[in-house]
């Protein structure tokens, strides 16, 4: 089986080795070249064929939007993800415009990323934006827990992300953190409960330290006395997700 061969355009000197050294032992995934900057990065995509392009919006010479443009106007179509830390909502709409694939969010894991190029290249074309829909939650999830001070290297960051996501999507486990959340968790990233669990409360007394407290007062103000204590995991997780739940009805 032929490898997935991606281009990956960063003027990140260091996250493009890093994301190269992660797929060097990859069946499945290569990087097979990169560029710096839109300019050099077009260029490639015009020269050569690829079957993903990791697309970064802020770079030096032309920007991401800028390699957008010039591909649509070019009739170029590839399998594009956008790699930024820039998460204006404007931003990502403009983007969307463009027929990208994937929005991730800086700083993001090696292996959602991994799990995105192998969804995208394994799924039948059906357009572009497949899966808009969990990738817009996703996005908000992302959003809502960097503006609430939780670090995206420590575990409790990834339990918390797909928690709320799980529970977003399936409403009934609201009352079923502990026997239903947990195991879940614990199954997916090969761990125990007891772990997930102290994984999430350490997280949550990150966030209590470093968070943005008018966020705080704003997400779980009426949930929860913040003056007093800051919420249990369930409180915490269950009400991110009843917050994404009511923007996006507002929004569709």
């Amino acid at each position: 089986m032929n490898k997935i061969r991606v281009l990956m355009i960063d003027d990140n000197v260091q996250l493009i080795e890093a994301v190269k050294e992660y797929f060097k032992s990859s069946n499945s995934i290569e990087i097979s070249s990169e560029a710096y900057d839109g300019v050099e990065g077009l260029e490639k995509i015009e020269k050569e064929e690829y079957d993903v392009i990791l697309l970064d919006l802020i770079m030096p010479k032309k920007d991401g939007l800028y390699v957008l443009e010039q591909m649509k106007q070019k009739n170029i179509d590839r399998k594009i993800i956008v790699t930024t830390s820039y998460n204006a909502t404007e931003v990502i709409r403009e983007v969307s415009d463009y027929g990208v694939n994937y929005y991730m969010l800086k700083p993001f894991e090696f292996n959602d990323l991994e799990k995105r190029i192998l969804d995208m290249c394994n799924k039948k074309k059906e357009g572009k934006n497949i899966d808009l829909h969990y990738n817009n939650i996703q996005i908000s999830i992302t959003k809502i827990l960097h503006e609430l001070g939780i670090p995206s290297h420590i575990k409790g960051y990834q339990y918390i992300r797909d928690g709320v996501g799980l529970v977003f999507d399936n409403p009934e486990m609201i009352g079923g953190i502990t026997k239903e959340l947990y195991p879940e968790l614990a199954s997916k990233f090969d761990t125990t409960v007891s772990r997930v669990e102290r994984a999430i409360r350490h997280a949550i007394e990150v966030s209590w330290n470093r968070g943005d407290w008018d966020l705080m007062e704003e997400i779980f103000g009426n949930s929860v006395d913040i003056d007093k204590a800051k919420p249990t995991n369930s409180e915490f997780i269950v009400t991110i997700a009843d917050k994404l739940r009511l923007d996006y009805h507002k929004v569709r």
